[in-house]
């Protein structure tokens, strides 16, 4: 969900990020090495060859999160990934930071992709671009997050970008540029490579229902509309379930569309409420939903109606399953936090 900063805040924050820039970070315009932030401790960014000393144990963080729209989780490491879209493109462009979050909230990693202030990020080798990242996904190695460039100003264009990290290093693997979106909402990785994104598209009184689409990139960067207009209704929360059908999350009714590989619409559920945003399928069926407008989390078993498991999480966005704790987690975009919710 696009939101607004003031002016006064963003400079707050623009202040605020140039007195942590470590001294290390104010050097010559050289390249250096890519790299990514330490674990909480001293220092925060790491150098080739130096000492690393973690916080001490009895000391408990939390926060990191500013402006989160998704998350997922990295069953190797056990923590929650999230992208921080920073203010945006408009203010600054590239911006944004992946943070690493532990089950109980606590922060694992303040920044771990992102850890260099924006002016630093093109000398970087590779050079960093994060930009405005909204939905993002884990699959085959790598992080993916829907981000885009342009619209740094009103008469530039927006054009969707998915990008790709190395879930190891956290190194940038690629990106496809998507043309015909200005923007994506959220995405899902298939096994077999291909990226799903819901182009949310049109509101108001008079929408054009073509601006509502789900897009396909194949695994070679082709992209393709795989879905567009009616049934569609401002699609936001994406998922493939475990018969390998495409399941859309409506944000402009309670309609949840599953579609089969070949775009063809097989069943519709509804959520208990509309505004659907955060879409989470379990293997044996089980459908939870996020409403960014209402607040509740839905629960949708297979063959029975939806109930709601939870009430009144403030812009309750694209959430992930925390496997590692058993429980959904939240982003609450701009009230800058997660929201847990435990899984009986």
């Amino acid at each position: 969900m696009l939101r607004a900063v003031s002016l006064g805040r963003a400079a707050g924050l623009a202040i605020s990020l140039l007195l942590a820039v470590p001294v290390a970070a104010q050097q010559p315009d050289s390249l250096r090495p890519y790299s990514v932030g330490n674990p909480l401790g001293i220092p925060a960014t790491a150098t080739p060859g130096g000492e690393f000393e973690a916080i001490s144990s009895n000391v408990k963080v939390f926060g990191a999160i500013f402006s989160a729209e998704s998350c997922s989780y990295d069953a190797e490491r056990g923590v929650i990934v999230v992208p921080n879209r920073g203010v945006p493109q408009n203010v600054r462009a590239n911006d944004a930071w992946v943070s690493f979050i532990n089950h109980d909230g606590s922060v694992h990693t303040a920044r771990w992709i992102g850890v260099q202030s924006a002016a630093e990020r093109s000398r970087l080798a590779p050079a960093l671009v994060l930009n405005e990242p909204f939905g993002s996904d884990i699959a085959r190695g790598m992080l993916y997050v829907a981000d885009r460039d342009g619209g740094t100003r009103a008469d530039e264009p927006s054009v969707a970008v998915i990008r790709r990290f190395d879930l190891r290093t956290g190194v940038p693997a690629g990106e496809t540029r998507v043309e015909g979106a200005p923007w994506l909402n959220d995405i899902e990785v298939g096994d077999d490579g291909a990226v799903y994104a819901t182009q949310t598209g049109d509101f108001g009184d008079n929408p054009d229902p073509a601006t509502w689409r789900v897009w396909k990139i194949a695994p070679d960067g082709t992209a393709s509309v795989f879905v567009q207009g009616a049934p569609l209704r401002q699609p936001n929360g994406v998922a493939i379930d475990p018969q390998g059908n495409v399941v859309v999350a409506n944000m402009g009714n309670t309609e949840v569309l599953t579609f089969s590989p070949a775009g063809r619409l097989v069943k519709t559920e509804n959520a208990a409420q509309a505004g659907s945003d955060g879409l989470v399928i379990m293997s044996d069926g089980t459908k939870y939903l996020s409403s960014v407008t209402l607040g509740g989390v839905s629960r949708i078993r297979p063959g029975t109606p939806a109930e709601l498991i939870a009430r009144n999480i403030p812009s309750a966005a694209s959430m992930c399953y925390d496997a590692g704790a058993n429980q959904l987690v939240i982003p609450m975009n701009p009230n800058n936090g997660l929201a847990f919710v435990p899984l009986q």
